[in-house]
């Protein structure tokens, strides 16, 4: 039995499925929705709406940036709480029981069915959704950038960083964004900050996008800069300016 009811959205949704831009958007953590038959996973409202169920923001400046570079864009369908789409299945952060501090009741004593099932109903098919979007690509010059947003403060510690670009085993491309985003404007640009990708902890760069031989980052946006739509809209265009001062020398990194 799936684990969507039939008039539920799907695992993931499409934006401009045949942009014909060079980039492709992902967002891994668009959505705080929860499947109706897990009800809340035992929390209330204001968690679900907090950091630890989803991105706040990411989607909407994916959304605009896509709509800036002509772009193709997943966005995944459900909370990370329900499955973590960034986070390879082996993870022990998969589907996590504890987050900020915070105890997922409905994360406790899952059997392999119940995993299954989650794996089945939003994983799986967003990853699908990824792969099949880059194999019709597979001419043409392709960067992969992923969308995300970070807390403020995290465990007492204070971020300064209003975005930070991460890469994983190739930094060519993330320094090409860091350098045009910090010559735009006063901002502070984080390097590999607040998180760097590891393959133990980071599934959508290491698979689609390095380990297709793609020029990737993962792009995190600071929560209180994209607070609303404006906000938002500012930063969709602020990284779409960037990105294309470094279009060219990106898609060298490919050999386009």
């Amino acid at each position: 039995m799936s684990l969507l009811a039939p008039d539920e959205p799907p695992a993931f949704q499409v934006v401009n499925a045949d942009g014909r831009g060079s980039a492709v958007l992902v967002c891994d953590h668009a959505s705080n929705r929860v499947p109706r038959r897990l009800g809340t996973l035992g929390l209330d409202t204001e968690q679900l709406a907090d950091h630890i169920a989803w991105d706040p923001g990411a989607a909407a400046v994916a959304c605009r940036l896509s709509a800036h570079l002509d772009a193709s864009l997943l966005l995944s369908g459900y909370s990370r709480l329900v499955i973590d789409c960034n986070r390879p299945l082996e993870s022990t952060q998969s589907i996590i029981e504890q987050s900020g501090g915070v105890v997922v009741p409905g994360n406790l004593k899952l059997t392999p069915r119940d995993r299954e099932a989650r794996i089945d109903c939003c994983f799986r098919p967003y990853h699908d959704a990824i792969n099949q979007l880059l194999d019709r690509r597979a001419e043409r010059p392709t960067v992969l950038l992923s969308i995300h947003s970070f807390t403020p403060v995290f465990d007492g510690r204070v971020r300064p960083w209003q975005i930070g670009i991460s890469s994983w085993r190739d930094p060519r491309l993330a320094t090409l964004i860091r350098s045009a985003i910090g010559g735009s404007a006063d901002l502070l640009v984080g390097n590999n900050e607040p998180y760097p990708i590891e393959e133990a902890f980071d599934y959508t760069v290491p698979v689609h996008g390095e380990g297709r031989g793609l020029p990737s980052v993962m792009i995190e946006i600071r929560q209180d800069e994209i607070r609303d739509t404006a906000a938002a809209a500012t930063w969709a265009v602020r990284l779409a300016d960037a990105y294309r001062q470094i279009e060219t020398e990106a898609l060298k990194i490919c050999g386009c």
